[in-house]
C-alpha cells in the first residue's frame, strides 16, 4: 500500500520558519500531483500549496502566498513545504495530498498529519 508520512511540524513563535516534507513509505507510482492543507480546531480543512508533477505548476493559497514555498522532488516522490514568518493563524494540522499526475479528481491520498504551533 502506498502511504505519504509528514514531518517537520512543531512549535514556533511568530515570525519563525518551518519546513515540512511529506515522503512516500511504501511501493507505487512516481507521478504524483503533490499538496498540502491545513485543518485548525474547529475549522474545515483548507488548501494551503499544490505544485503538479508535469511542469512542477506552483499554486498557492492568498493567506499563504509570499511566505510558504512549496517544492517537488520527482525522484523520491517528496514535497516539502517551506514556511516564514509563521503567524498564530498558521497554527493547525498540516496534511501532505496526493492524486495521479494530471487528473482533475481529488486527491485521495492522505498522510496522517503534522501539528504546527504558532504563539505570538
Amino acid at each position: 500500500q502506498v502511504r505519504f508520512v509528514e514531518s517537520g511540524g512543531g512549535a514556533v513563535q511568530a515570525g519563525g520558519s518551518l519546513r515540512l516534507s511529506c515522503a512516500r513509505s511504501g511501493r507505487g507510482l512516481s507521478m504524483y500531483d503533490m499538496a498540502w492543507f491545513r485543518q485548525a480546531p474547529g475549522q474545515e480543512r483548507e488548501f494551503v500549496a499544490a505544485i503538479t508533477w508535469g511542469r512542477g505548476t506552483e499554486s498557492y493559497a492568498d493567506t499563504v502566498k509570499g511566505r510558504f514555498t512549496i517544492s517537488r522532488d520527482k525522484v523520491n516522490n517528496t514535497a516539502d513545504l517551506q514556511m516564514n514568518s509563521l503567524q498564530p493563524e498558521d497554527t493547525a494540522i498540516y496534511y501532505c495530498a496526493v492524486k495521479l499526475a494530471g487528473s482533475p479528481g481529488p486527491y485521495n491520498f492522505w498522510g496522517q498529519g503534522t501539528q504546527v504551533t504558532v504563539s505570538s
